[in-house]
């Protein structure tokens, strides 16, 4: 196979000379060069290639776009058509920069990338600007590489080797010399770091950093998921040490300090399956006849402390990474299963919100603080959701965390009945306010010892799962009002989330429609009214996973910031995340400054604290998308199995190159291509979100039913192709 030149040309004739010099200009545009300088840059050093620079370089500075400093130096002018954004590369190999300033982003051909790589910081110069569609341009300079290690598969030739990029919007592969494969075998996948990409050569050269694996195999591609991210899946060793050598011992002299709650009917509602637990509820009756409830979360900033280099990894992950068969977690065991684990039958330091609640879920009273607390009981969701049910305390052998039927106390079962009826009285009162239930359903899998799956399952929110919720969020929601109406402004770690952009809402009522659904978009209220009527109505259907995903889409991202512009999707003005310090630094963050407050301190410096904030919102959504990928493996790896069935699926996508299916049982989507259906020459129309048959006019629309088989499950691409075998219509 003829590979792509590696090193450096050199011709008597220097190609597109004009703006090969101008893009060295750009790339340093404070700096002056001469025409050595820039012959040093093209790798040539002939009187030919010189005296073309030398004519050049007259050419361009009478033409005014570039300018003769002093004599013989030369140093671009700055063009009003010069704009900073960010890189989006698309799977065609073709670029879009998005510049905040531009109401449109600019397309930018595959030949002018010139170097920049997906999600870079850049420099684009617009060249051509239309009044319809989008203006076209140029990088000029690449100002800072969002990433610079990738993973993919090594391909070992006699001098040197290359890895083929596992993203698909990575266009070019990347050159390792021979003494830098660092003990990889061909075919391994591996992690490779760039260093450099010379002038002249066609790809970046980089180093093998990391063999992963043989691709295919299950942890090879977990390991790649997490290293295409960025995300570590160990700790380092003195990381783990430190943690190691932490007194974790409740102490009595600490106790003092705390208000001491040990004696308070306190008890945890988790996921069966969950070995850290972050938050715990208690529950007093008072004499006034009003409820006293705690939220009590782990006090995780009494062992992180700042400096340490404990404190610097858990910032630096920012949060837990939940993967279909392993959890990264953001802090070490001894801490995140254990010291800060609200274990029952355990004392623990916990940082408290405290609420006085009438029968109307009113609030009366609150106190927030450092506590110490005793755990009576652990109880599974499913433990709690059948004394709700039932109204009864025995507990049968098929949900029990034990496996064993057992009769739970009378007293926690009564707290988690008239808890339940409070949360039902403040989700009402949520939705009333303008919240969206988004209760998208979660698949997951049954795995065997060897991590395969066997099965899969969906995971529905119930009033267990609720119950928490409600209660979290009103511990989120105080601590942030109580900080955000002081007086004067502290600086403070929000949680928000802003209104939804209109188009995107007009795009989802243009989708919906098809189904038969309408939104009402005149006004907040009628939106979020008709939003909510929606997710309720698609409960059950064919299309609920689709339309769920589409309204999900057609929302603003919420993330961290100092900023408080509220939460949208909440319906709260002031929101906060105090209740999961475990698994996300935010929080961490929102109790240091809690207790800063409490102790009468004056306003922490606001830049300092956005910068932390961007950065956790940051590995958020990395840990978002690794945790996408692991599922669609998994599914990939599940279909792998099942390639001689066929299936009912939904169509949830066409474009221009195919259609996807859902497949109604399992969740599990792929892809049919247009090109391989049968029987006609199908084209994308893309007002009908439809294929149509050039000749018999047969229609598959977004929404349609269709029978599918597994053609192609690639574990290493992670895509998954189905072969169409026809529409429910047709072939019942």
């Amino acid at each position: 196979m003829k590979r792509k030149n590696y090193g450096r040309k050199k011709s008597s004739k220097i190609d597109n000379l004009t703006q090969e010099i101008l893009r060295v200009l750009k790339s340093e545009p404070n700096t002056t060069f001469n025409y050595k300088q820039i012959a040093s840059k093209f790798g040539v050093n002939d009187a030919s290639s010189r005296n073309q620079i030398i004519k050049k370089l007259a050419q361009l500075a009478a033409k005014k776009e570039i300018k003769e400093e002093e004599r013989g130096k030369f140093k671009i002018i700055p063009n009003t058509n010069t704009y900073t954004g960010r890189l989006d590369i698309t799977s065609k190999g073709t670029g879009y920069v998005i510049v905040e300033d531009l109401e449109e982003d600019v397309f930018v051909p595959n030949n002018n990338l010139n170097k920049a790589l997906h999600g870079d910081e850049v420099e684009v110069y617009i060249y051509k600007r239309k009044r319809r569609g989008k203006s076209e341009g140029e990088i000029s300079r690449i100002i800072s590489r969002k990433k610079d290690e990738f993973v993919g598969v090594i391909e070992i030739q006699k001098k040197y080797a290359f890895v083929n990029i596992q993203d698909s919007k990575m266009y070019t592969d990347i050159f390792i010399p021979k003494n830098k494969i660092n003990k990889a075998e061909d075919g391994d996948k591996v992690l490779v770091k760039l260093d450099d990409w010379p002038d002249k050569a066609d790809s970046p050269f980089g180093t093998v950093i990391k063999v992963l694996g043989k691709p295919g195999e299950h942890n090879t591609e977990i390991h790649s998921i997490l290293a295409q991210y960025g995300l570590p899946y160990e700790f380092p060793a003195e990381v783990e040490e430190y943690a190691n050598t932490l007194d974790t011992s409740i102490q009595e002299s600490e106790i003092k300090k705390r208000r001491d709650m040990r004696k308070t009917l306190t008890f945890t509602i988790d996921p069966k399956d969950a070995k850290d637990f972050d938050d715990a509820l208690s529950f007093e009756i008072l004499e006034n006849g009003n409820y006293e409830i705690g939220i009590h979360i782990a006090d995780v900033s009494h062992y992180l402390q700042r400096g340490t280099i404990l404190d610097d990894e858990a910032y630096e992950r920012a949060t837990s990474v939940y993967l279909v068969d392993r959890v990264v977690p953001m802090l070490p065991e001894v801490l995140s299963n254990n010291a800060c684990s609200l274990r029952p039958h355990e004392e623990k330091y916990t940082f408290s919100a405290v609420f006085e609640l009438n029968d109307k879920a009113e609030i009366k009273n609150q106190w927030f603080g450092r506590t110490v607390t005793y755990s009576d009981a652990r109880f599974a969701y499913e433990e709690a959701q059948h004394i709700i049910e039932t109204k009864e305390n025995n507990i049968p052998a098929e949900i029990s965390i034990t496996g064993k039927a057992y009769q739970a106390d009378q007293k926690i079962a009564d707290a988690t009945l008239k808890l339940d009826e409070l949360a039902k009285i403040m989700r009402g009162k949520r939705m009333r306010d303008g919240a969206i239930s988004f209760d998208k359903v979660e698949v997951k899998f049954s795995l065997n010892k060897e991590n395969n799956p066997v099965g899969v399952f969906f995971k529905t929110s119930k009033d267990a799962n609720k119950l928490i919720e409600e209660f979290m969020l009103l511990a989120n929601r105080k601590v942030a009002e109580y900080i955000g109406k002081q007086s004067p402004k502290k600086t403070f770690i929000y949680r928000v989330h802003d209104e939804p952009n209109d188009e995107k809402l007009a795009a989802l009522q243009n989708i919906i429609g098809r189904f038969g659904y309408k939104l009402d978009l005149r006004d907040r209220k009628t939106t979020t009214n008709s939003l909510n009527g929606l997710l309720r109505d698609v409960q059950g259907k064919k299309e609920q996973n689709l339309v769920d995903t589409l309204a999900i889409r057609s929302m603003s991202k919420a993330e961290y910031t100092t900023h408080n512009i509220g939460h949208y999707g909440l319906a709260f003005q002031y929101y906060s995340h105090f209740t999961s310090p475990i698994r996300r630094y935010p929080d961490v963050m929102a109790h240091r400054l809690l207790q800063h407050y409490l102790d009468k301190g004056t306003s922490v410096p606001e830049e300092a604290y956005e910068e932390k904030c961007n950065h956790s919102s940051s590995m958020e959504n990395l840990a978002a998308s690794a945790e996408r990928d692991s599922i669609k493996f998994m599914q990939i790896k599940f279909m792998k199995d099942h390639e001689d069935e066929q299936f009912l699926g939904v169509i949830s996508g066409v474009t221009e190159w195919g259609i996807y299916v859902e497949i109604i049982d399992n969740k599990c989507e792929g892809m049919v291509r247009l090109k391989d259906i049968k029987g006609d020459h199908y084209i994308f129309d893309q007002d009908e979100y439809a294929a149509i048959g050039q000749n018999t006019k047969k229609v598959y629309q977004l929404g349609d039913e269709v029978y599918v088989k597994v053609k192609n499950a690639d574990l290493v691409k992670r895509h998954l192709d189905f072969t169409l075998l026809g529409s429910k219509s047709d072939m019942e």
